[in-house]
């Protein structure tokens, strides 16, 4: 997300960021119905969903790789992010929906590590640079699906044991690469080669929720768990 409420701040790039943000909730909305109320199962998982899913969190992180290029300091902004990321590790294994690296772990490290990479990534060509995250982004796709391991320390990279669970995983590859596709996007978006209808389009509502992404994120899950559980509570089903 970028920072502050800038006179530079791009309205629909947040209206995009809300509509994501809006798409989250209702995400975990479902998985909490199904998982607190027995709601059926294709509720949350089925292939449209599942599809969904992975689409608005991809347009996330591009965002967040966009909005990074608008920083004043990604390293800071991504140790703060880091921090509420762990606290939420913290929580969830207490209430045993452990997430160890759910997509606020992948963007504080993202944004850490463009943060202290930023003069080396922009060495590379500008129109070479979309085709090689694209290849990078396919091979490694490929190479964590294809990867058999033993060890269990190694999920933080994409490559998970029989055994490791987490109920949000956002692993650095191969989504790394979509963030940095992001901060090559976020260039030119910064430098005004888009058309001016991108500058000047004011969405209604969805940019002033943008532009809460963050506690948005870190107070949803357990407003709403708390909200389903209590109705389980009184409707007297146990979990």
């Amino acid at each position: 997300m970028m920072e502050g409420r800038r006179a530079d701040r791009i309205q629909l790039i947040d209206a995009v960021r809300g509509l994501c943000v809006i798409m989250m909730v209702i995400h975990h909305l479902l998985y909490d119905l199904v998982v607190l109320l027995d709601a059926p199962e294709w509720l949350f998982t089925n292939p449209v969903f599942d599809f969904l899913h992975y689409i608005f969190a991809g347009l996330f992180i591009l965002l967040s790789g966009v909005s990074s290029r608008f920083s004043r300091s990604n390293v800071k902004r991504g140790i703060k992010v880091i921090v509420a990321a762990l606290a939420i590790t913290g929580i969830t294994y207490l209430i045993d929906m452990p997430i160890y690296f759910g997509v606020l772990h992948f963007l504080g490290f993202s944004m850490v590590f463009y943060g202290l990479t930023e003069k080396l990534l922009n060495k590379i060509p500008g129109t070479a640079a979309p085709f090689i995250y694209v290849f990078l982004l396919i091979v490694s796709v490929v190479a964590v699906r294809n990867l058999n391991t033993e060890s269990k320390y190694l999920w933080m990279l994409g490559i998970t044991h029989p055994d490791f669970y987490s109920a949000d995983y956002f692993p650095i590859f191969p989504w790394v690469f979509v963030f940095l596709f992001g901060t090559w996007l976020g260039k030119y978006i910064k430098d005004r080669r888009f058309p001016k209808w991108f500058y000047a389009a004011a969405p209604p509502v969805l940019p002033s929720i943008g532009r809460k992404a963050f506690i948005i994120y870190l107070v949803h899950q357990p407003v709403l768990f708390g909200i389903i559980y209590g109705v389980a509570k009184l409707l007297d089903i146990n979990r």
